[in-house]
């Protein structure tokens, strides 16, 4: 009888020893699964930055435009189109009228008082720029004043400028020399015009322009 009952004892001891092993190579099994899984999820998590990270590469110009009528707005996305430059609209804090006599009347206030109208937005890491676009109306035979505000707020030095403007008719008038003046540290090139008549179509001038360029 106790020889029985010893076989027997052994028996289940045999048994519970199995139950643990197997549930052990389970657990190991299932360890080395999860591992491989997170293993491989982490390798492909690595190569989504890389792709991020090339995006916007080399990208070194950009073109900064004033635009109340819309017409060198039209110009500045032509330059952006052709040159894959990035682009900055010049909005002022206190936004202008729409009538545009009474434009007139204050504009050649603000050219009267030199004063600077203030910019709503900043240009991060203008730094990295090496040829800015910049563009404007022909306000007076002048820039706009804000576009004074613009070169004022901003280290040019090193850096290659290229004028753009519209106008009726009156042309570029003296703006070159005097974004030379205002910026003697910067290489500052021919500039382009385009009558306000010509804006909505301005692919060919602009695009003649900067192969003269030669940028």
């Amino acid at each position: 009888m106790k020889k029985l009952i010893s076989v027997l004892l052994f028996c289940t001891l045999l048994g519970s020893l199995a139950a643990c092993s197997s549930s052990d190579t389970a657990e190991e099994a299932e360890k080395e699964t999860s591992q491989t899984d997170m293993s491989g999820q982490e390798a492909e998590d690595a190569k989504e930055p890389e792709r991020g990270s090339e995006s916007g590469e080399g990208n070194k110009a950009l073109v900064v435009y004033f635009s109340w009528s819309g017409n060198t707005e039209k110009v500045a996305d032509s330059i952006a189109g052709q040159t894959g430059a990035d682009i900055f609209k010049i909005v002022p804090t206190e936004p202008y009228i729409d009538d545009y006599n009474e434009l007139l009347d204050i504009a050649a206030e603000e050219k009267q008082d030199g004063e600077r109208p203030e910019i709503a937005d900043s240009i991060n890491n203008f730094g990295q720029y090496d040829v800015i676009y910049v563009g404007y109306p022909n306000w007076w035979s002048d820039m706009p004043m804000i576009l004074y505000t613009f070169f004022d707020s901003y280290d040019f030095s090193g850096k290659t400028i290229a004028p753009f403007c519209t106008s009726g008719g009156s042309g570029l008038s003296d703006t070159v020399n005097s974004i030379k003046e205002l910026e003697p540290q910067a290489e500052v090139l021919e500039g382009l015009h385009i009558r306000d008549s010509s804006s909505s179509d301005p692919d060919g001038a602009v695009g003649e322009w900067i192969e003269g360029l030669g940028l």
